[in-house]
């Protein structure tokens, strides 16, 4: 997946010819809002749900192998199982969807992780976080070495200055070419 993802090219070109027609748009999500609204006796079902959707995430800057430890422990334990009993949950092996690091932190997120026994699996933000602004070369070499070191699901950082400028197809041409 992450190899097809950078391998292909990527045709941007119909973001420009896109039109919102913003006033219907609001009034369905008033309608939304008014109407969606979760029953009582299924609230805690769908917060449930929600943990499972949810990467737990450290990206500071001073992040050690006991921080990464300790993320993944709570990943694979979020909810208090006192309250997990209660809603008879507790058996039901409920985690988060994945744990995400900084790539030089995988390898310990992986091992932490397998300690445990759970396949949750890492994630790990790659290509300059958070700006984007490192050269492609180091870019992809980021995304091999966290592969590598046992990433299942890499959060790519796009370049934030060609976005913000509209240089959308400049960042698809910077992207290697199928095969090569």
């Amino acid at each position: 997946l992450i190899r097809s993802v950078f391998l292909s090219s990527l045709d941007l070109s119909w973001i420009s010819k896109v039109q919102v027609n913003q006033p219907a748009v609001l009034r369905r999500a008033e309608q939304i809002q008014a109407r969606r609204t979760v029953k009582k006796e299924w609230q805690a079902a769908w917060l449930l749900k929600a943990v499972t959707f949810i990467d737990l995430t450290t990206l500071a800057g001073d992040d050690t192998s006991s921080n990464v430890q300790r993320l993944c422990y709570k990943a694979k334990y979020p909810i208090r199982e006192d309250l997990l009993k209660t809603l008879n949950m507790h058996d039901k092996g409920l985690t988060t969807a994945a744990v995400c690091v900084y790539p030089a932190r995988v390898c310990d997120a992986v091992k932490a992780l397998k300690a445990a026994g759970c396949t949750i699996p890492v994630a790990s933000v790659a290509t300059g976080f958070p700006a984007g602004q490192t050269r492609l070369k180091t870019r992809l070499e980021e995304i091999r070495l966290a592969v590598e070191d046992g990433a299942t699901e890499i959060d790519v950082v796009i370049n934030r200055t060609l976005v913000l400028t509209g240089q959308w197809e400049g960042m698809c041409k910077s992207l290697p070419k199928r095969g090569t």
